[in-house]
C-alpha cells in the first residue's frame, strides 16, 4: 500500500463512522508533514446544518491545530469528490494537494462538473489526485444509498398498510 492509500483507508474509517450515525458516508482527514492533525466525517443530519461537510470541518480543525487559516503545507484526503462548497473552502484555506476516492457525477467541483480546484483565475490551485482506493470510497456510499432506499421503501408499504387499517376502523 502506498503512502496515499493509508490514508485514504483513514479517510474511509471517519466515512463508516458517518455511516454508523445514518449520514451520507463522506470522511475526511488532513495530512501535515506525515501526521493526521485532523479527521471529520459529514454530520449534517445529525446537526440539521448544511456546513458540517468532512472537509469543512477537517479544515477547520486542522486551522486550530496549525494556528492558522493558511493550510498551504497540507493535504487533505476525502473519500467523495468535494461539492463548491467545499472546494472554495479548500482554496480559501490554501490547502496544497487534494486526494479523493470517488468523483461525485452529481455535485463534484475538482473534476466532475467544475474544475474549480485547477482554475488559473484564482488565486489559489491545488494539486490533485483523484481514484485512491476508489472501489472502497464507492462500495460505502452505493451501500449505504441501497439501504436508505430500501429503509424509505419498508416506511412506505408501512404507512400505507397503517392507512388501510385506519380507513377500515373508520368505516
Amino acid at each position: 500500500m502506498n503512502e496515499h492509500q493509508v490514508f485514504m483507508q483513514q479517510a474511509l474509517l471517519e466515512a463508516q463512522k458517518a455511516y454508523a450515525l445514518g449520514e451520507v458516508p463522506i470522511g475526511a482527514i488532513i495530512v501535515y508533514k506525515g501526521e493526521i492533525i485532523a479527521r471529520a466525517h459529514n454530520l449534517r443530519e445529525t446537526t440539521q446544518s448544511a456546513t458540517t461537510h468532512a472537509e469543512l470541518m477537517a479544515i477547520e480543525q486542522a486551522c486550530d491545530v496549525i494556528g492558522s487559516w493558511r493550510l498551504e503545507e497540507t493535504t487533505l484526503y476525502v473519500t467523495l469528490e468535494p461539492c463548491p462548497m467545499c472546494a472554495g473552502a479548500i482554496l480559501q484555506s490554501r490547502v496544497r494537494t487534494v486526494v479523493y476516492g470517488a468523483r461525485d457525477m452529481k455535485a463534484g467541483c475538482v473534476d466532475s462538473l467544475y474544475r474549480l480546484l485547477n482554475d488559473s483565475r484564482f488565486n489559489h490551485e491545488c494539486d490533485v489526485v483523484e481514484g485512491v482506493l476508489v472501489d472502497e470510497c464507492s462500495n460505502i456510499l452505493t451501500e449505504f444509498f441501497r439501504e436508505l432506499r430500501a429503509r424509505k421503501k419498508e416506511e412506505k408499504v408501512a404507512r400505507k398498510l397503517r392507512e388501510q387499517q385506519e380507513a377500515k376502523k373508520n368505516s
